[in-house]
């Protein structure tokens, strides 16, 4: 799990509520960590790696596109989350070999390597699931910019400054503010402690608060595109703004369901910290909620990847495609006729199908509403753009 406890974890003076959490059922806990990530991991990388049923056949009129801002940052997503996973692993993994860890980390700072590693694995975690709310975040910035037509490929080095110059600067003066003056003290008052959880769930608010309405408006100006395009809304253009909210929606679905527990731990151990007797009577209900969110935690912070992948693509299924071709390959629509066929066949084609309306609007529209609608379908589950082998069988590259 991902959690800004894992930092304090590291000081040898941790308060009592963290020392509640981190010694209940240890080996339970780590195992049920290492479980989740686990089968995250295979299952993220299940859904990102190329297909064969993933290829779609496009018509030579229109030449091969580069993959959108908005999908590289997709595939960047996923990888911060497979990175994150790895660490949750890594570390989970070596407090069940070695269970007295944490307890070796002492005061004189005899044993430089558990508290090391208590770091470090911490720091790791902690960045690249940061570097994901942040991602999350300009998802939906892009996503609002690509409606408005300000948005590009060149648009995603800003990006880049932004979520890992952010990301690394309040991991900085989160870490910095917790172990000073040393580790030794770094939880002597909440003076230490408070500026750290408030630098790691800043991202998180910002993607739980701002991205609801960053999406809300995003969708509202895709029906208004559509329906001015033409100046009439028709049943293909309806079901393109459904499924662009139905995306949105899933998206906001896995980071609150993955993610709101972490926000109920963190105040009802902040509330057991403010308290002169945990072992009260009266304080038992909040310590059973805290350990049952805290293992709740364990469970849902490593399966934001996989769930993720499925919110972005859906699922694109087990066959596996890993030959290399260097030529660009001849792609064309299928045809109405067999659009049916072609759903039954290819997981994300069922999903959305959007291929058939397009290639009936290539007989009546301009080349720059063609763009266009590029564009919308990009917000979509599928866009049918291709570059290369990996493009045209990877679903990272297969929609916003």
């Amino acid at each position: 799990m991902a959690s800004p406890r894992l930092e304090t974890f590291c000081c040898p003076t941790r308060d009592a509520a963290t020392d509640f959490v981190l010694g209940f059922q240890p080996v339970f806990f780590n195992a049920i960590c290492v479980a989740s990530a686990s089968f995250s991991l295979i299952g993220t990388l299940a859904q990102v790696l190329p297909k064969r049923t993933l290829g779609y056949r496009r018509s030579s009129q229109y030449p091969l596109q580069k993959p959108s801002a908005s999908s590289r940052i997709l595939l960047i997503i996923s990888i911060c989350d497979i990175l994150g996973c790895i660490g949750i692993m890594t570390r989970a993994s070596v407090w069940l070999s070695f269970p007295d860890l944490v307890g070796r980390i002492s005061l004189n700072g005899t044993e430089i390597w558990p508290t090391a590693f208590c770091v470090s694995s911490a720091i790791w975690i902690q960045l690249f699931y940061s570097a994901t709310f942040w991602w999350l975040f300009y998802y939906a910035v892009d996503a609002y910019l690509v409606v408005k037509r300000s948005s590009g490929l060149s648009i995603l080095v800003l990006y880049h400054m932004l979520t890992w110059g952010l990301a690394i600067l309040l991991l900085v003066e989160g870490v910095a503010m917790l172990y000073y003056p040393s580790i030794s003290s770094c939880q002597n008052g909440l003076e230490h402690a408070i500026p750290h959880y408030i630098t790691t769930y800043i991202p998180l608010l910002l993607v739980l608060l701002v991205n609801p309405i960053l999406f809300g408006k995003t969708a509202s100006a895709v029906a208004s595109l559509l329906k001015g395009r033409q100046g009439i809304y028709t049943e293909n253009e309806r079901r393109l703004g459904s499924q662009i909210k139905l995306r949105f929606f899933k998206i906001l679905l896995v980071c609150f369901i993955c993610w709101l527990p972490n926000l109920i731990n963190e105040g009802l151990l902040f509330y057991l910290e403010l308290q002169p007797d945990m072992n009260r009577e009266l304080l038992k209900n909040v310590k059973n909620a805290a350990l049952i969110t805290w293992f709740t935690m364990s469970i849902l912070n490593p399966m934001q990847g996989f769930l993720s992948t499925l919110a972005f693509y859906g699922w694109t299924g087990w066959d596996f495609d890993f030959r290399f071709q260097k030529n660009e390959i001849q792609w064309e629509f299928p045809t109405t006729s067999t659009t049916a066929e072609n759903e039954c066949d290819n997981p994300v084609a069922a999903s959305l199908n959007y291929h058939d309306n397009l290639q009936e609007r290539e007989k009546v529209m301009t080349e720059n509403s063609h763009d266009s609608n590029d564009e919308l379908c990009a917000l979509s589950e599928d866009n049918g753009k291709a570059n290369g082998f990996f493009a045209s069988s990877s679903p990272i590259y297969q929609g916003l």
